[in-house]
C-alpha cells in the first residue's frame, strides 16, 4: 500500500465498516513501516490489509475486502499473504480481533488455524454502544 492508494482503501473502509479507521489511522501506520497490502484486480482495488510486526510477533490489525467482491476467496488470499510476509518477517505468532457479530470473519480465522486465547470487553465501538472483540491466535511455522 502507498499514499497513492488510499483514496481507493478509504472508499472501501467506508463501505466495510461503520465505524472505519480515519485516512490519518492510515497514513500513520503508512509512517510507521506496517506491513501494508493491497489487492487489486486490474485497476480496481479490491481489499486490503494492514498489520504490525514487532519481534516474533505479528498483528494483523485490518482485513478488508470491498462488500462487492465477498464470497471469492479474495479474503483467505490477503490472509494467507499477510502470514507468509509474517513469516518471512520471523514472525512465530500471530494475533488479530475479531467481532462476534461477524460470523464469516470468525469462520475465515478458524479455517486458517487460528484459535480464541481470549476477549477484550468493550473493544469495538456499535451501534449498540460498544462490542467485545474475540483474540485469536496461530502459531507460525518457521521458515527454514
Amino acid at each position: 500500500m502507498r499514499v497513492t492508494d488510499l483514496p481507493d482503501v478509504m472508499q472501501v473502509e467506508r463501505r466495510g465498516y461503520a465505524f472505519p479507521w480515519s485516512e490519518g489511522i492510515f497514513r500513520d501506520c503508512l509512517k510507521a513501516g506496517y506491513t501494508m497490502q493491497v489487492l487489486r484486480l486490474d485497476l480496481v482495488l479490491v481489499g486490503y490489509g494492514v498489520m504490525q510486526i514487532a519481534a516474533d510477533e505479528a498483528h494483523i490489525l485490518n482485513l478488508c475486502i470491498d462488500r462487492e467482491y465477498n464470497h471469492r476467496g479474495y479474503a483467505r488470499i490477503m490472509l494467507e499473504r499477510l502470514l507468509d510476509l509474517a513469516q518471512r518477517a520471523g514472525a512465530h505468532m500471530a494475533f488479530l480481533e475479531a467481532r462476534p457479530s461477524v460470523p464469516r470473519a470468525l469462520h475465515l480465522y478458524e479455517q486458517a488455524g487460528f484459535n480464541e486465547i481470549g476477549l477484550r470487553p468493550g473493544y469495538y465501538e456499535s451501534a449498540k454502544g460498544r462490542e467485545d472483540a474475540i483474540v485469536m491466535a496461530k502459531t507460525l511455522p518457521q521458515l527454514r
